[in-house]
Protein backbone atom coordinates (compact mmCIF):
# COMPACT_ATOMS: atom_id res chain seq x y z
CA UNK A 1 0.00 0.00 0.00
CA UNK A 2 1.73 3.18 -1.21
CA UNK A 3 0.23 5.26 1.59
CA UNK A 4 2.45 3.63 4.24
CA UNK A 5 5.87 4.66 2.90
CA UNK A 6 4.49 8.09 2.05
CA UNK A 7 3.30 8.54 5.64
CA UNK A 8 6.66 7.38 6.95
CA UNK A 9 8.53 9.79 4.68
CA UNK A 10 6.31 12.64 5.72
CA UNK A 11 6.80 11.87 9.42
CA UNK A 12 10.59 11.82 9.27
CA UNK A 13 10.86 14.85 7.02
CA UNK A 14 11.99 12.89 3.99
CA UNK A 15 11.38 14.07 0.47
CA UNK A 16 8.82 12.33 -1.67
CA UNK A 17 7.14 13.02 -4.94
CA UNK A 18 3.45 13.68 -5.19
CA UNK A 19 1.06 13.95 -2.26
CA UNK A 20 -0.80 11.75 0.12
CA UNK A 21 -3.44 9.61 -1.50
CA UNK A 22 -7.03 10.84 -1.12
CA UNK A 23 -8.97 9.22 1.70
CA UNK A 24 -11.24 7.52 -0.84
CA UNK A 25 -8.31 5.30 -1.81
CA UNK A 26 -9.08 3.31 1.33
CA UNK A 27 -12.30 2.20 -0.38
CA UNK A 28 -11.26 2.05 -4.05
CA UNK A 29 -10.29 -1.33 -5.45
CA UNK A 30 -9.63 -2.44 -9.04
CA UNK A 31 -12.23 -4.60 -10.72
CA UNK A 32 -11.51 -8.30 -11.09
CA UNK A 33 -14.10 -8.40 -13.84
CA UNK A 34 -15.81 -5.50 -15.56
CA UNK A 35 -18.78 -6.07 -17.85
CA UNK A 36 -20.05 -2.51 -17.91
CA UNK A 37 -23.21 -2.49 -15.82
CA UNK A 38 -22.09 -5.49 -13.77
CA UNK A 39 -18.59 -5.46 -12.24
CA UNK A 40 -16.84 -7.43 -9.51
CA UNK A 41 -14.23 -6.03 -7.15
CA UNK A 42 -12.99 -6.81 -3.65
CA UNK A 43 -15.98 -5.14 -1.99
CA UNK A 44 -18.44 -7.30 -3.94
CA UNK A 45 -16.51 -10.49 -3.13
CA UNK A 46 -16.45 -9.62 0.58
CA UNK A 47 -20.18 -8.90 0.53
CA UNK A 48 -20.93 -12.20 -1.19
CA UNK A 49 -18.69 -14.12 1.18
CA UNK A 50 -20.08 -12.56 4.37
CA UNK A 51 -23.65 -13.06 3.14
CA UNK A 52 -22.89 -16.73 2.50
CA UNK A 53 -21.34 -17.03 5.97
CA UNK A 54 -24.45 -15.51 7.57
CA UNK A 55 -26.70 -17.88 5.63
CA UNK A 56 -24.49 -20.88 6.41
CA UNK A 57 -24.53 -20.12 10.15
CA UNK A 58 -28.32 -20.16 10.30
CA UNK A 59 -28.57 -23.12 7.93
CA UNK A 60 -26.30 -25.20 10.15
CA UNK A 61 -27.99 -23.95 13.32
CA UNK A 62 -31.48 -25.00 12.18
CA UNK A 63 -30.63 -27.91 9.88
CA UNK A 64 -31.37 -30.47 12.57
CA UNK A 65 -33.09 -28.59 15.44
CA UNK A 66 -33.08 -30.25 18.84
CA UNK A 67 -35.43 -29.85 21.79
CA UNK A 68 -32.36 -29.21 23.91
CA UNK A 69 -30.44 -26.90 21.54
CA UNK A 70 -26.71 -26.86 21.11
CA UNK A 71 -24.70 -23.66 21.41
CA UNK A 72 -25.10 -22.60 17.79
CA UNK A 73 -28.82 -23.37 17.67
CA UNK A 74 -29.32 -21.59 21.00
CA UNK A 75 -27.46 -18.53 19.74
CA UNK A 76 -29.46 -18.42 16.49
CA UNK A 77 -32.74 -18.91 18.36
CA UNK A 78 -31.72 -16.14 20.74
CA UNK A 79 -31.24 -13.73 17.84
CA UNK A 80 -34.61 -14.62 16.34
CA UNK A 81 -36.38 -14.34 19.71
CA UNK A 82 -34.69 -11.01 20.44
CA UNK A 83 -35.81 -9.53 17.13
CA UNK A 84 -39.29 -11.01 17.52
CA UNK A 85 -39.93 -9.87 21.10
CA UNK A 86 -37.78 -6.77 21.53
CA UNK A 87 -38.15 -5.24 18.08
CA UNK A 88 -41.04 -6.63 16.05
CA UNK A 89 -43.69 -7.10 18.76
CA UNK A 90 -42.41 -4.41 21.14
CA UNK A 91 -42.43 -1.73 18.43
CA UNK A 92 -44.97 -2.83 15.83
CA UNK A 93 -47.31 -4.83 18.07
CA UNK A 94 -48.99 -8.20 17.44
CA UNK A 95 -48.91 -7.57 13.70
CA UNK A 96 -45.14 -7.37 13.92
CA UNK A 97 -44.71 -11.14 13.90
CA UNK A 98 -45.10 -11.27 10.12
CA UNK A 99 -42.13 -8.93 9.76
CA UNK A 100 -39.79 -11.06 11.89
CA UNK A 101 -38.15 -12.84 8.89
CA UNK A 102 -37.44 -9.50 7.20
CA UNK A 103 -36.09 -7.86 10.35
CA UNK A 104 -33.94 -10.85 11.32
CA UNK A 105 -32.49 -11.06 7.80
CA UNK A 106 -31.81 -7.33 7.75
CA UNK A 107 -30.09 -7.22 11.15
CA UNK A 108 -27.99 -10.35 10.62
CA UNK A 109 -26.91 -9.39 7.10
CA UNK A 110 -25.94 -5.84 8.09
CA UNK A 111 -24.06 -7.21 11.12
CA UNK A 112 -22.00 -9.65 9.02
CA UNK A 113 -21.28 -7.04 6.33
CA UNK A 114 -20.16 -4.65 9.07
CA UNK A 115 -18.11 -7.41 10.69
CA UNK A 116 -15.86 -7.58 7.63
CA UNK A 117 -14.37 -4.31 8.91
CA UNK A 118 -12.44 -6.16 11.64
CA UNK A 119 -12.16 -9.59 10.00
CA UNK A 120 -8.55 -10.58 9.13
CA UNK A 121 -7.70 -10.65 5.41
CA UNK A 122 -10.75 -8.47 4.70
CA UNK A 123 -10.61 -5.37 6.88
CA UNK A 124 -13.19 -3.62 4.71
CA UNK A 125 -16.92 -3.26 5.42
CA UNK A 126 -19.06 -3.35 2.26
CA UNK A 127 -21.43 -1.05 4.16
CA UNK A 128 -18.61 1.51 3.99
CA UNK A 129 -19.60 1.94 0.34
CA UNK A 130 -22.71 4.05 -0.07
CA UNK A 131 -24.45 1.55 -2.37
CA UNK A 132 -25.00 -1.04 0.38
CA UNK A 133 -26.57 1.29 2.98
CA UNK A 134 -28.66 2.74 0.15
CA UNK A 135 -29.80 -0.76 -0.82
CA UNK A 136 -30.96 -1.58 2.73
CA UNK A 137 -32.57 1.86 3.13
CA UNK A 138 -34.54 1.38 -0.10
CA UNK A 139 -35.76 -2.01 1.14
CA UNK A 140 -36.97 -0.37 4.35
CA UNK A 141 -38.62 2.44 2.34
CA UNK A 142 -40.43 0.08 -0.02
CA UNK A 143 -41.65 -2.07 2.87
CA UNK A 144 -43.02 0.68 5.13
CA UNK A 145 -44.62 2.59 2.26
CA UNK A 146 -46.04 -0.62 0.80
CA UNK A 147 -47.38 -1.69 4.21
CA UNK A 148 -48.99 1.71 4.68
CA UNK A 149 -50.75 1.50 1.33
CA UNK A 150 -51.88 -2.08 1.98
CA UNK A 151 -53.11 -1.47 5.53
CA UNK A 152 -54.69 1.95 5.08
CA UNK A 153 -55.39 2.22 1.38
CA UNK A 154 -53.50 4.38 -1.11
CA UNK A 155 -55.52 7.58 -0.66
CA UNK A 156 -55.91 7.31 3.11
CA UNK A 157 -52.21 6.55 3.70
CA UNK A 158 -50.91 9.53 1.80
CA UNK A 159 -53.66 11.76 3.20
CA UNK A 160 -52.70 10.84 6.79
CA UNK A 161 -49.04 11.23 5.90
CA UNK A 162 -49.41 14.69 4.38
CA UNK A 163 -52.19 15.99 6.63
CA UNK A 164 -51.73 14.66 10.20
CA UNK A 165 -55.06 14.72 12.07
CA UNK A 166 -55.60 17.06 14.98
CA UNK A 167 -53.55 19.89 13.50
CA UNK A 168 -55.08 23.31 12.74
CA UNK A 169 -55.62 23.54 8.98
CA UNK A 170 -53.71 26.79 8.71
CA UNK A 171 -50.54 24.96 9.77
CA UNK A 172 -50.77 22.48 6.89
CA UNK A 173 -49.13 25.07 4.64
CA UNK A 174 -45.94 24.59 6.65
CA UNK A 175 -46.46 21.11 8.05
CA UNK A 176 -47.45 19.20 4.89
CA UNK A 177 -44.18 19.76 2.98
CA UNK A 178 -42.23 18.90 6.13
CA UNK A 179 -44.18 15.68 6.66
CA UNK A 180 -43.84 14.58 3.04
CA UNK A 181 -40.10 15.23 2.94
CA UNK A 182 -39.57 13.71 6.38
CA UNK A 183 -41.47 10.49 5.71
CA UNK A 184 -40.60 9.85 2.07
CA UNK A 185 -37.10 11.34 1.77
CA UNK A 186 -35.39 11.94 5.10
CA UNK A 187 -36.26 8.58 6.66
CA UNK A 188 -34.41 6.45 4.09
CA UNK A 189 -31.72 9.10 3.71
CA UNK A 190 -30.89 9.16 7.43
CA UNK A 191 -30.96 5.36 7.59
CA UNK A 192 -28.44 5.26 4.76
CA UNK A 193 -26.15 8.03 6.02
CA UNK A 194 -26.06 6.79 9.64
CA UNK A 195 -24.87 3.33 8.66
CA UNK A 196 -22.51 4.57 5.94
CA UNK A 197 -20.88 7.29 8.05
CA UNK A 198 -20.27 5.01 11.04
CA UNK A 199 -18.69 2.33 8.88
CA UNK A 200 -16.45 4.80 7.04
CA UNK A 201 -15.35 6.47 10.28
CA UNK A 202 -14.62 3.11 11.90
CA UNK A 203 -12.67 1.88 8.88
CA UNK A 204 -10.52 5.01 8.91
CA UNK A 205 -9.89 4.64 12.66
CA UNK A 206 -8.74 1.04 12.22
CA UNK A 207 -6.51 1.97 9.27
CA UNK A 208 -4.90 4.76 11.30
CA UNK A 209 -4.31 2.38 14.22
CA UNK A 210 -2.71 -0.28 12.01
CA UNK A 211 -0.65 2.25 10.07
CA UNK A 212 0.64 3.68 13.35
CA UNK A 213 1.77 0.22 14.48
CA UNK A 214 3.28 -0.65 11.10
CA UNK A 215 5.21 2.61 10.66
CA UNK A 216 6.34 3.50 14.15
CA UNK A 217 6.82 0.22 16.03
CA UNK A 218 10.02 -0.72 14.14
CA UNK A 219 11.36 2.84 14.43
CA UNK A 220 14.37 2.99 16.75
CA UNK A 221 15.55 4.93 18.65
CA UNK A 222 12.65 7.35 18.22
CA UNK A 223 9.05 6.80 17.27
CA UNK A 224 8.73 3.27 18.63
CA UNK A 225 6.81 4.48 21.71
CA UNK A 226 4.03 5.72 19.45
CA UNK A 227 3.98 2.30 17.81
CA UNK A 228 3.73 0.62 21.22
CA UNK A 229 0.86 2.94 22.10
CA UNK A 230 -0.94 1.93 18.90
CA UNK A 231 -0.29 -1.74 19.65
CA UNK A 232 -1.67 -1.43 23.19
CA UNK A 233 -4.67 0.61 22.02
CA UNK A 234 -5.54 -1.71 19.12
CA UNK A 235 -7.59 -4.23 21.21
CA UNK A 236 -9.62 -1.32 22.57
CA UNK A 237 -10.13 0.06 19.06
CA UNK A 238 -11.24 -3.32 17.72
CA UNK A 239 -13.51 -3.91 20.73
CA UNK A 240 -15.07 -0.48 20.30
CA UNK A 241 -15.63 -1.13 16.60
CA UNK A 242 -17.26 -4.48 17.38
CA UNK A 243 -19.70 -2.60 19.62
CA UNK A 244 -20.41 -0.07 16.84
CA UNK A 245 -20.86 -2.89 14.31
CA UNK A 246 -23.49 -4.54 16.50
CA UNK A 247 -25.15 -1.30 17.51
CA UNK A 248 -25.54 -0.04 13.93
CA UNK A 249 -27.14 -3.30 12.81
CA UNK A 250 -29.58 -3.05 15.72
CA UNK A 251 -30.37 0.64 15.18
CA UNK A 252 -31.03 0.17 11.47
CA UNK A 253 -33.38 -2.73 12.16
CA UNK A 254 -35.10 -0.99 15.06
CA UNK A 255 -35.77 2.18 13.05
CA UNK A 256 -37.09 0.09 10.17
CA UNK A 257 -39.56 -1.46 12.64
CA UNK A 258 -40.52 2.02 13.88
CA UNK A 259 -41.28 3.15 10.34
CA UNK A 260 -43.28 -0.02 9.63
CA UNK A 261 -45.24 0.55 12.86
CA UNK A 262 -46.19 4.03 11.70
CA UNK A 263 -47.58 2.49 8.51
CA UNK A 264 -49.42 -0.41 10.11
CA UNK A 265 -51.65 1.85 12.17
CA UNK A 266 -52.85 5.26 10.96
CA UNK A 267 -52.06 8.28 13.06
CA UNK A 268 -54.61 9.35 15.65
Amino acid sequence: MRTLPVLAAAEWGGEFEGALEPINSLFRFPYFADWGVFSINRTILIAWFMTLVAGAVFLVAFRNPQIVPGKLQAAAEGIVEFVRNEIAIAIIGPKGTRFVPLLVTMMVTIFFLNLAKITPFMMLPPTGRIAWPLFFALIAWVVYVGVGIKEQGLAHYFKELAFPPGVPKVLYVILTPIEIISNLVLRPFTLMVRLFANMVAGHILIVITLVTIHVFLPSFPVGWMLGVFGLVASPLVFGFELLIITLQAYIFTMLTAVYIASSVEPAH
